[in-house]
């Protein structure tokens, strides 16, 4: 599967556009059969284009048409389906962290009261290993465990009343529905039992009664629930992490006067005042002041930012020295960091292809482990066995089966592996792209602005023995025969001219010259930049300098001779040099064992130069920025799993086309940027790290199905009693529950020791 952004132009994205997505909070699941009930009921319905349900984050990314459905019909049928969708103003940061902390808070309640009640049953299942019982315990056994029991049931119901809510509504059970089937059954079985004593019935004793399995398997689950809601609670600190960046209040004049609102009052246009040591609440342009900014959440670079009239500033980074102000241009969810919440978030509801297998699992799972259940009972009872070992193996198998671990294995790796590239300035759109990845083989990198800065530099400036000029005076006539032209490689020049602190006076006349250079006149005198061909029409010589042009020449620079008043002067080389860092992450992907290719449209002797200095062996060169897909189909074709690095604009194209588009973020604008990953920083680097994230996170997910699915396929035939006709051994249902009740919980926290991940690269 391809992982592909907007591409401007494309019919494809032009029919999507119509389309909406809405991201929805749900209370009430439990397992990985509720995903299952709410995307089946969501995907049936009229206008529903797509429906995503992500256990972990407890939330829906529906897809759908405006034109027929609106998300409150869509939450009405969520309703329908027996969960509760939440309202905006119920799932805000600070109200989401708040509900959940109530979650944890009622089920912490519910276990410590559970827990409390268990203790003594607990004692009473001391018995079956001999431990001696006070007379007057054993005589009141079954109106004791009755009266410390059917507290624990109340405490319990959330998975009777989910169990049943779910069979009544949906018509599918999930994992509520095996506890309250395996606790009930214990629970209705004892007060059978017990009332049989009570008449006086000589078939029934002590060890009919399973009040203790089923108030100490209540205290279990409820043990596990309480552990895996503060465990998933964890997994999405990183978008606690980025809001907690945003200033709560700005400082903006208006009417000529200072006054200080909410942050969600402020409106583009707003003029904003920012003191030293303040967070700068919104994106804008700085009109008035000087300062330095620290812009470490953005860019990971530790300096300080100068800033001045006209540069842009981004909200949440911090104001270091001066005062200025600036004009918001973005507010609200238009501003990077709300940008950058958004795209987390939907990464983190968004599904792998791999979890495709789970959710087939999932989708059958409850009901198999019932069926297992009901066949181990009934087999036991036609083998000769009594009423209470089939119980015992049926309430066992119901309660050691644990859907959930199958449906947290991936959710919770990709939130914490989403989140942990949000810190570093990663972004990745979704969990396919985050699998996709994970196997790349290929990486192309386009040249221009990618793995070059994207702006000709003054690299060499070489003087004539015989002219006798200093580099300066070779600097300035050049300047001067560019200043009125508007070619790249004349700004280079009047940019170094600038750096150095030279005047550049106007020359008194300009003409360019088509394919050779310009003649500009300066005091009377001639002044001529360009080409080889330029100074032979002018018969000036420049022998002397033959093989230095073609050494610079070999090495992907642009050569350019100066003349004045007839004489050679000297030679004055400009190129794209390449970024900082470029040389480093070509470096690590090639210890990655990836292979790595340059994509540009210059010539190939200018593409093999860069390439050279990067370190990189192939190179596609002359290649139109339309065509780039047509190249990127080609590796393709070669059986090769394909990402593209490119600045997101240009190379649109490209990015779509590959298996997985990364694109160099733009600053404030990574929303819409084309690519599965955004890289918000201009550092190569993080291509690796993003690919090493990636194959981590893979990793975790699949150390998590395999236990997962050991856990059930070993736990569940053993449940069942298929060791007892070798060893007499046959699971407790007390064992089984602690079991249940810890499988889930690991799942979570093998996914939250993904946070000491340490990319090769800091």
């Amino acid at each position: 599967m391809k992982v592909k952004g907007p591409v401007c132009g494309m019919e494809v994205e032009a029919e999507k556009s119509k389309f909406r997505k809405v991201i929805i909070k749900i209370a009430g699941l439990s397992c990985a059969s509720c995903v299952q009930a709410i995307e089946n009921a969501l995907k049936s319905f009229r206008g529903v284009i797509d429906a995503k349900v992500n256990f972990a984050s407890e939330k829906a990314t529906v897809e759908y048409d405006p034109a027929k459905v609106s998300p409150r019909e869509i939450k009405a049928a969520i309703l329908e389906a027996g969960y509760t969708p939440l309202e905006e103003a119920e799932v805000a940061v600070d109200a989401e962290e708040q509900a959940r902390e109530k979650e944890i808070g009622n089920l912490r309640t519910r276990f410590i009261g559970s827990l409390a009640l268990s203790l003594p049953l607990f004692y009473y299942m001391l018995m079956i290993i001999g431990f001696p019982i006070p007379s007057f315990l054993m005589a009141n056994a079954p109106q004791i465990e009755l009266l410390l029991t059917t507290p624990i049931m109340f405490l319990g119901s959330i998975f009777f009343t989910r169990g049943i809510l779910s069979l009544v509504k949906t018509r599918t059970a999930n994992m509520d529905t095996l506890v309250a089937a395996g606790v009930g059954a214990a629970y209705l079985y004892s007060l059978y039992v017990t009332v049989g004593i009570w008449r006086g019935a000589q078939t029934f004793g002590m060890n009919d009664l399973y009040y203790e399995v089923a108030g100490i398997l209540v205290t279990f689950v409820l043990l596990g629930k309480y552990l895996e809601a503060a465990a998933k609670g964890r997994t999405s600190a990183a978008i606690k992490k980025l809001i907690g960046l945003q200033a709560r209040t700005a400082l903006v004049v208006r009417d000529g006067r200072e006054s200080e609102i909410k942050i969600e009052e402020v409106q583009a246009g707003d003029v904003i005042v920012v003191k030293p040591g303040g967070k700068i609440p919104v994106d804008g342009a700085v009109i008035d002041g000087y300062s330095s900014v620290d812009e470490s959440m953005v860019t990971g670079e530790s300096l300080p930012v100068e800033k001045q009239a006209g540069d842009k500033v981004i909200g949440a980074t911090i104001n270091k020295t001066g005062s200025f102000k600036f004009k918001a241009e973005k507010v609200g969810k238009d501003t990077f960091l709300a940008q950058m919440v958004a795209l987390v978030e939907e990464a983190q509801g968004s599904k792998a292809p791999v979890e495709e297998l789970a959710d087939l699992v999932a989708a059958y799972f409850v009901p198999a482990v019932g069926l297992i259940a009901l066949a181990a009972f009934v087999g036991w009872l036609l083998a000769g066995q009594s009423f209470s070992f089939a119980l015992t193996a049926f309430i066992s198998v119901l309660i050691i089966a644990c859907p959930c671990a199958l449906g947290l294995a991936t959710p919770t790796a990709v939130m914490v592996g989403t989140g942990l590239g949000a810190e570093r300035g990663i972004l990745i759109k979704s969990a396919a792209a985050l699998q996709m990845a994970a196997g790349i083989r290929t990486v192309v990198f386009d040249k221009t602005g990618t793995l070059t800065k994207g702006k000709p530099e003054v690299t060499d400036m070489v003087t004539s023995h015989e002219s006798r000029v200093a580099s300066r005076e070779l600097l300035l006539y050049a300047a001067v025969a560019e200043k009125k032209s508007e070619h790249p490689l004349g700004e280079a020049i009047l940019k170094k001219a600038k750096a150095e602190g030279l005047e550049v006076p106007d020359p008194e006349s300009f003409d360019s010259i088509s394919g050779k250079g310009v003649e500009a006149r300066l005091k009377g005198e001639n002044i001529l930049l360009g080409n080889r061909r330029l100074l032979h029409d002018k018969n000036i010589p420049f022998a002397e300098m033959e093989a230095r042009i073609q050494e610079m020449e070999l090495q992907g620079k642009t050569v350019m001779l100066v003349a004045h008043h007839g004489a050679f002067l000297g030679l004055i080389a400009v190129a794209d040099t390449l970024k900082e860092r470029s040389q480093e992450a070509v470096e690590q992907l090639h210890r990655l064992g990836k292979e790595v290719i340059m994509i540009t449209g210059d010539n190939e002797r200018t593409g093999k130069a860069i390439a050279r200095q990067a370190g990189i062996d192939r190179v596609l060169a002359g290649v139109l920025p339309r065509d780039k897909a047509d190249n990127i189909k080609k590796l393709q074709a070669g059986g090769k799993q394909v990402a593209m690095v490119g600045d997101g604009i240009n190379d649109a194209p490209a990015l779509a086309q590959a298996d997985i588009g990364i694109a160099i973020g733009s600053g404030t604008d990574v929303a819409i940027e084309t690519g599965g990953i955004v890289l918000v920083r201009d550092d190569l680097r993080d291509v690796v790290t993003a690919i090493e994230l990636s194959a981590y996170t893979m990793r975790k997910i699949r150390q998590n199905l395999f236990w997962a699915f050991v856990y059930n396929s070993i736990g569940i035939p053993i449940a069942a009693g298929l060791l007892y006709p070798f060893t007499g051994f046959l699971l407790n249902p007390v064992i089984a529950g602690a079991a249940m009740a810890f499988s889930s919980v690991s799942v979570v926290s093998n996914s939250l020791l993904m946070k000491r991940f340490e990319p090769r690269i800091k």
